[in-house]
């Protein structure tokens, strides 16, 4: 396996890097402290391709790979966490998901929006007594002749307020039945769609994380997604490929993390020479690199293998798993190296410090995957 950077892949990396310089650092701190949502971003992004990365040129994206794909959401997340979840989330779980999925005029009506971000999307899974636990969702969808009722609320959803388009995972059948869920694409503007409460976060705090509620919301049978009773097989191969778009986003953190210690390291000085000179703090730089190395490996190899179109499942649980938790472990040493001032707003560290902790939460815990990694290796 040959995982070095291609021509194509370091020319979307740099140009992901100039426009995260230039457009989002100058404004990240004053986001992350009024919890502002900066949608204009978002659209000059699309102008760039980064929303529409994977969706084929023919619908109007990059028609890029996952190589390229985990680029630019590393080259945001190392300016701003906040920003690279939303890139992530729209870009693998709603975008994703209808161009997994959908046929092919659901493809044509909804990508090249998306694509673009001209629309803006949202992908609707988790509920407040549902978490881990997905199969025993409360949101259901009723069909009634060529339409569907859906009722219940989701919540911790990016972009759950200000998303134009989301695609809502809601049971069909059983509590816990095999295949008691399926998928469904709902517009902004429908009757009975809504957003709630906007969540006020510890990190990622320029990401809007917010509930969808569903009252009598009635949709069309075109707006289905595959066949009745698919949505959670759906689901969990679309939290597949999030897994590597999460990896990516803590990778990019820890690395953002990583490098500003290390600067930091050479211009502090004690005792008349640079706190790197000092082994304490050397040996824990030493500590970081290595593991963002190890990281950017599994991350490499399990998209190498998505876009073989080879089973990855393990490979990509293992990829998020590592990365998120090393995204902690660097950004908590990178507190430590600035001491004193790696708790104050200031200086940079401690906002990678509060964004890494989600990267261990968000589409799947840790524990959750260490959950799939175990089950694969026992098969």
């Amino acid at each position: 396996m040959n995982f070095s950077n291609s021509e194509i892949t370091q020319q979307v990396a740099q140009s992901a890097r100039d426009f995260a310089l230039q457009y989002i650092k100058p404004d990240m701190m004053k986001w992350d402290e009024s919890q502002e949502f900066p949608i204009a971003i978002f659209k000059e992004m699309g102008k760039m391709g980064f929303m529409g990365v994977l969706v084929p040129e023919k619908y109007g994206g990059a028609g890029l790979s996952y190589f390229e794909y985990s680029a630019v959401i590393q080259e945001i997340a190392k300016v701003c966490g906040s920003i690279g979840l939303s890139v992530a989330a729209h870009n693998s779980l709603c975008t994703g998901h209808i161009l997994s999925f959908g046929n092919e005029v659901q493809k044509q009506k909804y990508l090249p929006k998306l694509a673009t971000c001209e629309w803006l999307g949202a992908w609707g899974l988790t509920e407040p007594n549902t978490g881990s636990d997905a199969g025993n969702m409360k949101t259901t969808a009723v069909q009634n002749g060529g339409q569907w009722v859906l009722n219940g609320t989701k919540n911790f959803i990016t972009h759950g307020k200000s998303g134009d388009v989301a695609v809502v995972i809601c049971r069909t059948g059983e509590a816990r039945a095999k295949d008691n869920a399926t998928a469904f694409i709902v517009e902004r503007g429908t009757a009975g769609f809504s957003g709630g409460k906007k969540e006020d976060k510890l990190g990622m705090r320029a990401s809007e994380t917010a509930e969808m509620i569903f009252d009598n919301c009635i949709i069309p049978d075109e707006n289905r997604l595959g066949n009745v009773g698919e949505g959670f097989k759906q689901a969990m191969k679309v939290l597949d490929g999030g897994r590597i778009s999460i990896a990516a986003l803590a990778l990019g953190i820890a690395k953002g993390a990583y490098e500003a210690a290390l600067a930091y390291s050479k211009e502090r000085h004690q005792f008349d020479k640079p706190i790197s000179e000092f082994q304490g703090i050397s040996f824990k730089l030493a500590d970081m690199a290595t593991k963002i190395e190890g990281a950017e490996l599994l991350i490499d190899q399990a998209c190498d293998l998505k876009i073989k179109n080879l089973p990855m499942t393990k490979e990509a649980a293992i990829a998020k798993y590592y990365a998120s938790e090393v995204s902690v472990e660097v950004s908590t040493d990178a507190v430590q190296i600035f001491g004193g001032y790696g708790y104050i707003k200031d200086f940079p560290a401690e906002k990678y410090y509060r964004d890494s902790k989600l990267c261990t939460i968000g589409e799947g815990t840790s524990e959750i995957q260490k959950l799939v990694i175990s089950r694969e290796i026992l098969k």
